[in-house]
């Protein structure tokens, strides 16, 4: 695994266990030689991550878009900054560079880009692992709520066993390391079902 997107917040949030799990993360992807992809940002989580990585040598790549630089206060100081021009180019950015997703705790950008990073996966587009790293138990409800669809059948268990949850970076990049991606064709009834559906009345 070369290298791993993480989605957090831009806030350091309430406790202080997320700034340090933050910078465990950081340091542990340098032990093991995996690069950080990440929003771009200095501020919160995104900041911490990012600059625990770096002061340890680690590669850091940052994607921002234009509208976001000042927003979320760029980490102009990485020596690969990518500046671009939408969101859906900075999460197709992230994507194409990274190995597998690690969500820390965060706010609707941290859990929009996840699942969709989640979704392509449970729909075949690519066999990267996706992860919580469950500080706090800060995910909890979330994957209580997963539970839910799988017992009320939106959610196959397959897909729902796709997602990795751990509570310290070790252990969750561990599981990254023995992922094997599911083996159904979700791709194949997904545009089946897309054929279905667009067919005129």
């Amino acid at each position: 695994m070369k290298r791993v997107c993480v989605f957090c917040g831009s806030s350091p949030g309430a406790r202080q266990e997320y700034v340090d799990v933050a910078v465990q993360l950081g340091k542990t992807l340098d032990e093991r030689k995996v690069g950080l992809v990440y929003g771009g940002g200095k501020v919160g989580l995104m900041g911490y991550t990012a600059a625990a990585a770096a002061k340890a040598g680690g590669e850091v790549i940052g994607v921002i878009p234009k509208g976001l630089v000042k927003k979320e206060v760029a980490f102009t100081d990485l020596t690969d900054l990518r500046v671009v021009e939408t969101m859906h180019e900075r999460k197709a950015l992230m994507a194409e560079l990274s190995d597998g997703f690690i969500a820390m705790p965060g706010g609707l950008g941290t859990l929009e880009e996840f699942f969709e990073a989640l979704t392509w996966a449970q729909l075949g587009m690519h066999e990267k692992p996706c992860g919580f790293l469950n500080v706090c138990h800060y995910y909890d409800s979330i994957l209580g709520f997963l539970d839910g669809a799988v017992n009320e059948q939106f959610l196959d268990q397959e897909h729902h066993d796709m997602i990795l949850v751990a509570e310290s970076p070790g252990a969750l990049l561990d599981q990254f390391d023995a992922y094997k991606p599911p083996t159904g064709d979700k791709a194949a009834w997904a545009l089946q079902l897309m054929c279905v559906h667009s067919k005129p009345e």
